[in-house]
């Protein structure tokens, strides 16, 4: 073959082969967003096909269960929202269920953050047949959206126990601010009758820039203990019940605990709740 003809096969060669290979790439490429605005797209059109599958397993509720779904949208925030939403159009149980109450049991309301989140449904497991256990339809956050929230997450219902708990985004918060909060947290609960039951704060590991610290944890559960007892309030030590197991139930270098550590947790405060009902 002559020079002039290898180097015309050689061209038709990848003349054919270049738009092979784009078409071999295309369906990866296809299904990734290109701009900004594709992606923006893309996301807008996810969130209206899950609302409007969400909507859809709304209206197959009862009434009763409809108005705790309201209450749940207006609670929940833009991040604990939509992961409600998808779990419940998928069928899954968490932890903010709507709990049909067995009149012959006692009720019992968890209040927390993510962590009291994680063992809510532990609990319940645990105290099947014991008691109607509800948690309120948020995450908590700090004693200062406590006070804010409180009356909503009350509701109308009575309570016959309350488990709460306000410290790792109160981590900040200056002591004399956190205990005057929690002071008004359990006059404005005790007005609903029920058995009251603080749960100490978790562990929480520093941070590497200094702006969360281990101590403050062991600070505020100090302050908090010393005025739950000044108010009879009974304590469930949390934090020392997991402390020496961080290393195999906490995930590294966090305030949250792995699937073990919220079965250990929802054990502990099932144990306390079901002494202290009696």
């Amino acid at each position: 073959m002559t020079t002039r003809n290898c180097c015309f096969a050689c061209l038709l060669l990848i003349v054919v082969l270049i738009p092979l290979q784009r078409l071999a790439l295309s369906p990866a490429s296809a299904s990734e967003p290109t701009t900004a605005a594709e992606a923006a797209a893309r996301k807008a059109a996810e969130d209206a096909a899950l609302e409007a599958r969400y909507q859809a397993w709304v209206e197959t509720l009862t009434p009763e269960q409809q108005a705790w779904e309201k209450i749940l949208q207006q609670q929940l925030g833009g991040f604990y929202l939509p992961i409600h939403k998808r779990e419940k159009v998928a069928g899954k149980s968490n932890a903010w269920d709507f709990i049909p109450d067995d009149p012959r049991l006692p009720r019992v309301l968890l209040i927390g953050d993510s962590v009291s989140r994680g063992y809510t449904q532990a609990v319940r497991r645990e105290l099947a047949g014991v008691a109607n256990v509800h948690r309120a339809p948020a995450n908590c956050g700090p004693t200062a959206s406590g006070l804010k929230n409180i009356d909503v997450w009350l509701g109308d219902g009575k309570w016959d126990l309350i488990h709460f708990n306000f410290g790792i985004h109160d981590r900040n918060t200056p002591l004399p601010d956190y205990l005057q909060r929690l002071e008004l947290l359990i006059k404005r609960m005790r007005q609903t009758g029920a058995k009251l039951v603080w749960a100490s704060t978790t562990p929480i590991p520093d941070s590497p820039d200094g702006k969360q610290t281990a101590r403050s944890i062991v600070e505020r559960n100090a302050a908090a203990a010393e005025l739950m007892h000044t108010h009879g309030v009974a304590i469930d030590d949390l934090f020392s019940a997991i402390t020496p197991h961080l290393e195999a139930l906490q995930n590294p270098n966090d305030v949250h605990f792995n699937a073990k550590g919220y079965d250990f947790l929802g054990k502990q405060v099932a144990d306390f709740l079901e002494q202290e009902l009696k």
